[in-house]
Order: structure tokens, then C-alpha cells, then sequence
């Protein structure tokens, strides 16, 4: 029997786009573990996509943007997959479409489409599937360790993970009420992923940020994963309504010496 006592398990995981994705690496480490996983994605395109990187999964179309959909696939798991033991939330949209402007300049329409798919999404995904989860089941939402930095390049998402991070505390004191369902969010440093990929100088500040580290390595996404598969187990029993860090030390090695010289070199 595995330390993490997974086996056996069902959880639904949100997110899969391809094997770069935290996602992938979640699923894939909850299957090596001996759990059940549940594939859900948000198109029939995707559906097709990850079929081929999966073979005889079930995966469930869902796109959180419509509410119905939403209670479609609650639906659909109740009558073939119920109870599930855990969910994983890796999901987020933002509209770069006309390029970054400054944040006072962000269109209202923009924010809220960004809000309900990468906050609110998490609210009614759990009130849906409640009917259909153990009562000690586990929510794991991905979010970013910055919250409280001011990343220009990541625009108007950060203070939309962190309504995330916000919607996970008052989810775990709403659903105590008649569960002992817990909700944790991993919240990861800078990644290469392919979602980070398409913002515009990601890249530069994924290498600042592997100089903040103090092991001056980057974060791996298998890393992120290893935490929240750490969380969906029962062994992460007493952690409720968190926000686990996952960046390497970043946020404590701001003046670290070299970084310092380098910056500071004229």
C-alpha cells in the first residue's frame, strides 16, 4: 500500500491541455499512485487531443464558462462515476487579445469573463458535484505564488487568483457545515508551460525567477504536482482552506547577492 493511500480513489481533474501542462502531471501522478482520474476539458477539439495521449480515459467535455455545462457534467458524474474523492482545479482564461494594457485599462467584460472562468468556476463546480462527493473528499485549485506582486506582464490575473485563493477559505467554512471536504490552493512559482508560454515576456521573468530561487534551479511542474497529489491525499488530512507556496524560496531571496550585482552593475 502506497504512503499516500490513493488507491482506489476517483478524482476529477480539470485542466489536462497536454503533457507540459500541471495538470498532466497531477493525473499522471495520481494514476501511478493507484487512483481513478476523470479527465474533464473544455472542447470537443481538446477532448480529441487528449484522447490520443489517453487512451480509454474517461473525459468529460465541460466548458466552466456556462453554467450548464456545469451541471451537465455533475449530471454525468453522478450516474457513472460517483462518488469522487478529490478535484483538481487547473483552469484559467484571460483575454490578451488586444495585447497587456496598463490595469486601470482593463475592460470590464475582459475581467469578468477572466473571473468566472479562473475564480467563480471553483464555486459552482463544488456546488454542483457536493451531491456526488465522499464526505472527506479533497479540492486542490492551482494557483500563483505572487499575489501580492505586482507583475505587469501577468496583468489583471493575479488579482483574480487571488478571489481564487479567497473563494477556497470560504469554501472550506461553507461546505464544513455537513462535510469534512477541505480545500487548499498550491500556489506555484513561475513554470514553463505552454499557457505561460504565450505571455509576452514570461521568459525573462522565469529567469529572474530562477536566480531568486535559493537553489538557483528553477521550479519544476512536477514539483507543483507532487504537492497537490500530497493534498488530495488522506495524509494532508488536518491542512484546510491554505495556501500552499511552491516556488523554491523565491519570495524570501529578493536581495539575493547576485541578483543585487546584476541588477545594480552600471
Amino acid at each position: 500500500m502506497s504512503f499516500l493511500n490513493l488507491e482506489n480513489k476517483t478524482i476529477l481533474v480539470f485542466g489536462v491541455a497536454n503533457k507540459k501542462s500541471v495538470a498532466w502531471h497531477i493525473a499522471k501522478t495520481l494514476e501511478s499512485e493507484g487512483a481513478t482520474v476523470l479527465y474533464s476539458v473544455r472542447s470537443p477539439d481538446r477532448k480529441v487531443s487528449i484522447e490520443k495521449l489517453l487512451p480509454g480515459k474517461k473525459i468529460f467535455i465541460c466548458d466552466v464558462e456556462y453554467p450548464q455545462q456545469i451541471t451537465e457534467l455533475a449530471q454525468s458524474i453522478g450516474e457513472t462515476s460517483a462518488p469522487i474523492n478529490g478535484i483538481v482545479h487547473s483552469i484559467a482564461f484571460a483575454n490578451y487579445s488586444e495585447g497587456f494594457k496598463p490595469f486601470h485599462a482593463t475592460l470590464r467584460k475582459d475581467y469578468l469573463q477572466a473571473t468566472a472562468i479562473s475564480s467563480f468556476s471553483l464555486v459552482e463546480i463544488c456546488g454542483a458535484l457536493k451531491p456526488h462527493m465522499h464526505p472527506k473528499s479533497s479540492v486542490v485549485a492551482i494557483s500563483i505564488s505572487s499575489l501580492t506582486i505586482t507583475a505587469e506582464n501577468y496583468g489583471y490575473m493575479s488579482p483574480i487568483k487571488a478571489a481564487l485563493d479567497s473563494s477556497v477559505r470560504y469554501l472550506a467554512k461553507s461546505f464544513s457545515a455537513d462535510t469534512e471536504i477541505r480545500f487548499n490552493t498550491v500556489n506555484a512559482g513561475p513554470l514553463k508551460t505552454s499557457a505561460s508560454a504565450g505571455i509576452p515576456g514570461y521568459m525573462e521573468n522565469y529567469i529572474f525567477a530562477e536566480k531568486l530561487t535559493f537553489r538557483k534551479r528553477a521550479l519544476a511542474t512536477q514539483e507543483v504536482a507532487d504537492t497537490a497529489v500530497y493534498l488530495l491525499s488522506d495524509r494532508s488530512s488536518g491542512i484546510n482552506g491554505q495556501s500552499i507556496v511552491v516556488n523554491a524560496g523565491m519570495d524570501h531571496n529578493y536581495f539575493d547577492r547576485e541578483v543585487v550585482q546584476a541588477a545594480t552593475k552600471i
